[in-house]
């Protein structure tokens, strides 16, 4: 499914325009990072998408049809969103309850639901948790459980907000291997970070917001290769990227390893 937004603008209080005729494409199968500094508008942005929030002005297309029309149960059978805070989410007695209920309101009834849960829950590695009450859970657990829920729900989009909070590294490694599921499935993921490393290790295409509008819009490697831009937007490339950048490399790198390469290389 692609996703148009063309010139949308949204204000909370009729006067003060948190997004200001914005425009965007979202391919089927993107993995998308949204970043920028709080209040710049990325949460705002995606709960348009999924009907939580309308626009003031503008449009929002679901394969050249408009959604607007549209509410928010219509819209949760195509986009899934996983809240920032999980306590905002969860709410039944067990693991399995939770993974089970967004699929009941989708209609999926006796296998059908089952093998969707089973398969949510494997990948996001909380099957042996199932009978778990998700208060009982550590906040990594929680945050996973969450993602879980909406993954089992089997939608074209799935949007993380951010889904990094909380999380130790072997969290961090799990969101990984999830988000990679995601794209195999042919499905879009969106994730709102403040994270830099994950967003550049993990997203196809990076979008920067600043006060509503799009500062830049491209792949990790030509937006991270921006340092100045990002400046206003009071973002920073990942810590090993700054490194890189300020020992007078070209380009950008992620990641040790390919720091390690590139200065062999140059030597």
């Amino acid at each position: 499914m692609n996703i148009e937004v063309k010139k949308i603008s949204f204000s909370y209080d009729k006067s003060n325009y948190i997004l200001k005729d914005l425009s965007l494409t979202l391919r089927e199968g993107e993995r998308v990072a949204i970043i920028g500094q709080n209040g710049s508008g990325k949460t705002t942005l995606v709960k348009q998408l999924n009907g939580i929030l309308k626009p003031d002005s503008g449009d929002i297309l679901f394969d050249g049809q408009s959604v607007l029309p549209k509410s928010i149960a219509q819209l949760s059978a195509k986009i899934g969103y996983v809240f920032q805070n999980p306590d905002d989410q969860l709410f039944l007695s067990t693991v399995r309850k939770e993974l089970e209920f967004g699929p009941g309101q989708l209609g999926f009834h006796g296998e059908e639901c089952r093998k969707a849960v089973e398969e949510a829950a494997d990948v996001c590695g909380i099957t042996q948790y199932l009978d778990t009450h998700p208060l009982d859970l550590g906040a990594s657990r929680k945050k996973i459980c969450a993602i879980a829920s909406v993954l089992s729900m089997q939608t074209e989009v799935v949007i993380l907000d951010e889904p990094t909070m909380g999380q130790d590294r072997e969290g961090l490694r799990r969101l990984s291997e999830i988000i990679d599921s995601v794209k195999e499935k042919g499905r879009t993921c969106i994730a709102i970070t403040h994270d830099m490393k994950f967003a550049a290790e993990n997203f196809d295409r990076v979008i920067v917001l600043m006060k509503g509008e799009i500062l830049l819009d491209g792949t990790a490697a030509e937006v991270f290769a921006r340092p100045e831009v990002l400046k206003k937007s009071f973002i920073s490339p990942p810590p090993v990227t700054r490194v890189w950048q300020k020992s007078g490399g070209k380009g950008t790198v992620f990641s040790v390893k390919e720091f390690a390469e590139r200065i062999c290389l140059d030597e």
